[in-house]
């Protein structure tokens, strides 16, 4: 029977160690063997029952619920809405005062029990689209967006250089094209894609591309992955793609809604989309590149 430590069914599950022993510590969920040292050993039936856990979570059911479900005890009252929006509203409101405590309690909490591609997509985008809104129509100040900014660049930036040092998965250089200065989506990127064991080489905004080919022989990358925003000028955006295509042998990745419905025209000259999803997108680099 094999057996794997924490760390690679963290790898084959994209569920973090301390999401794992969350799981198990808390709600009795995936118990695993454990070596006379007491170290955590999962089985191929451990990392099944991970995998279901990881779908239905997908599919907005709270932890509570689903160990509710495995030990067919009477199931709690939580709905897909209530979890993220009970999340949200409490950032919001701890945001609106400017309470960093307040914000990184939920933020943890949020981490701590769910996978980062599920906190990402249920919790920090719809947050970000928020606060966004609220500073767009005037119900929110300039400075709650600015302090959740830096908040939120100096958590996921603080997570990134840990998990760089403890990854050694395959390498990807990540990267806004030039002229893109939200950063937040190649940031949110670069987490999930820690999560999967990845290392990144985390380049940032407006990253001019005749560089990324020296980057990538320097770094020795796997790959290459670019964002850029919806705002960003489509004809520019094809030019700085086709001009990384042309200097380096790595495979070339996009993601970010600045080519829409454009997944053909970057096949067309060697790009592969990653889609709106970064979870998705994850794992068609996977089966580009691997993991290790």
């Amino acid at each position: 029977m094999q057996q794997y430590p924490i760390r690679t069914a963290s790898e084959m599950t994209g569920i973090n160690a301390v999401t794992l022993r969350a799981w198990e510590r808390r709600y009795g969920l995936i118990k695993p063997l454990r070596t006379p040292k007491g170290h955590r050993l999962y089985t191929l039936q451990h990392i099944d029952l991970i995998n279901q856990v990881r779908e239905k979570l997908a599919c907005g059911m709270s932890i509570s619920r689903i160990a509710s479900e495995l030990f067919a005890n009477q199931q709690d009252e939580d709905t897909v809405g209530d979890i993220w929006q009970g999340y949200c509203s409490r950032m919001i409101a701890s945001v609106s005062q400017f309470d960093e405590r307040s914000v990184d309690k939920v933020y943890n909490e949020a981490m701590t029990l769910y996978p980062v591609d599920i906190v990402t997509d249920r919790l920090i985008v719809p947050l970000l689209q928020q606060i966004g809104e609220l500073w767009a129509t005037n119900k929110g100040r300039v400075a709650e967006e600015h302090f959740f900014s830096i908040y939120l660049r100096n958590k996921i930036g603080a997570r990134l250089h840990h998990q760089n040092l403890q990854n050694d998965g395959k390498k990807i250089v990540a990267a806004c094209l030039p002229g893109e200065r939200h950063e937040f989506g190649i940031l949110l990127f670069a987490l999930n894609a820690h999560s999967r064991g990845y290392r990144v080489v985390q380049l940032g905004a407006d990253m001019p591309v005749d560089e990324l080919a020296t980057v990538v022989t320097i770094t020795h990358a796997d790959a290459i992955v670019l964002a850029g925003s919806a705002h960003a000028d489509r004809a520019q955006t094809m030019r700085s793609l086709k001009s990384v295509i042309s200097e380096t042998t790595v495979p070339v990745f996009f993601g970010g809604d600045a080519l829409t419905a454009g997944t053909d025209e970057l096949a067309a000259i060697g790009v592969t989309s990653l889609g709106p999803n970064i979870a998705s997108g994850l794992s068609l680099i996977a089966k580009v590149i691997g993991t290790r």
